[in-house]
């Protein structure tokens, strides 16, 4: 499981980087720019939130494969009508779309696999979830760096060929060596997909503690994305560094943010949840925004993003356990395919909303209120009570012994 997310995730952060880049260098277009990631990242959050009835009815297994066919396809196609020189932005943009319909049902079913693989590992769900953040932010600094060198040495076309190898590799994983979890034994009594659908938003619906982690991380979610498509290309180009620069900063936090994320791993079952998730979010977004709109040298860019990726790598593992520990087996693929694009609902409008705040006050005045919105993201829903809910679950043993 580990294997399969790890190509996964590598092509994914291999594309954040190369397809503005791209763009932008071959359009000279920021708002262009914007537009192509809306085309890839909506149909993601869109698709990723219809497939949850599906993974729990015909198993996570066949979606993700499904899933990384269609982004294989998606993701060969584009070098090969680039070098045909017949790659018209529209035509793009339609790829983009594809590819993203598929990397969202495929990222959610392979996320499916992790209570029960760490189940039978017999480990706490944060050593799960934990492992699994490691490889994300593995993947976070092999893709970035990966894709700056072979942008900077090939051209942005380059990197989709080994993006596609990365996501035939993650296919033929989990074709050959992962099985479906035990379906839960509870019976349902809810039929067709509709209905299943709309079972996983009732459940979401009263589950405070989500919705306020959702709400969140909507927001900051929307605000990286913008960050990292927009803003930072704009940003390497007027001052000079280059596509190299952003590949270096994004795999610097990434780096950094592994080691936090294995001591997640090993120690987070101790951890006191709510501190380490707020601090994690503030520490870990808002000083890289001060950093670049002050012009600081590169090397004090660097040693920022490399603090806010030590302290942001707790704060996966302990929304994996939160929800895992939450949301019931029998609903897990619905439950967490909302929770996921809700959360990524703001991902979309990342693009275009950096590229506004560019024309509105240059890429200074644009970091500067990307900044702020994140400091007001993270404090303004951090006071709210919900959160003294993410104490962790009581295990089985010290439940009432008279209860079924």
């Amino acid at each position: 499981m580990l294997s399969a997310e790890a190509a996964s995730l590598t092509a994914n952060r291999m594309l954040a980087i190369a397809v503005p880049w791209f763009v932008l260098t071959t359009t000279g277009s920021v708002a262009k720019t914007g537009l192509v990631a809306f085309c890839q990242i909506t149909p993601f959050v869109i698709v990723q939130a219809l497939a949850g009835p599906l993974i729990d009815r015909v198993g996570p297994r066949r979606v993700s494969i499904g899933g990384d066919v269609v982004s294989l396809a998606a993701a060969t196609a584009i070098p090969v009508l680039y070098a045909a020189d017949a790659l018209p932005l529209w035509a793009l943009m339609a790829l983009m779309a594809v590819l993203g319909a598929g990397e969202g049902p495929a990222t959610a079913a392979k996320s499916v696999f992790i209570p029960s693989v760490t189940r039978a590992a017999g480990v706490p769900i944060e050593r799960g979830t934990g492992l699994t953040a490691a490889v994300e932010r593995t993947a976070t600094v092999v893709g970035p760096a990966a894709a700056g060198v072979i942008v900077s040495a090939f051209g942005g076309a380059r990197a989709f060929w080994l993006a596609a190898v990365l996501i035939a590799l993650a296919a033929a994983i989990t074709i050959v060596m992962l099985v479906d979890p035990e379906p839960d034994p509870r019976p349902t009594t809810v039929d067709g997909y509709f209905g299943r659908l709309r079972e996983g938003a009732q459940f979401l619906r009263q589950e405070r503690l989500l919705r306020a982690i959702v709400g969140m991380v909507v927001v900051t979610n929307l605000l990286d994305q913008a960050t990292i498509a927009v803003l930072m290309p704009v940003w390497a180009r007027s001052s000079g560094h280059g596509v190299g620069a952003v590949g270096l900063l994004v795999s610097v936090f990434g780096a950094t943010s592994i080691v936090s994320a294995l001591v997640a791993a090993r120690y987070g079952d101790r951890l006191p949840r709510r501190a380490a998730y707020l601090i994690g979010f503030m520490i870990g977004g808002v000083p890289r925004f001060v950093v670049m709109a002050l012009g600081a040298p590169l090397w004090m860019v660097m040693a920022t993003f490399a603090v806010g990726g030590l302290f942001s790598g707790v704060i996966n593992p302990i929304i994996g356990a939160v929800q895992f520990e939450r949301i019931p087996a029998g609903l897990l693929g619905r439950v967490r395919t909302l929770v996921t694009s809700l959360a990524w609902s703001g991902i979309p409008f990342g693009g275009l909303f950096g590229a506004a705040t560019i024309a509105l006050a240059g890429i200074t005045g644009a970091l500067w209120i990307v900044g702020a919105c994140y400091l007001a993201a993270v404090l303004l829903p951090g006071l709210r009570p919900e959160w003294s809910l993410m104490r962790r679950a009581a295990p089985p043993a010290a439940l009432d012994p008279a209860s079924p």
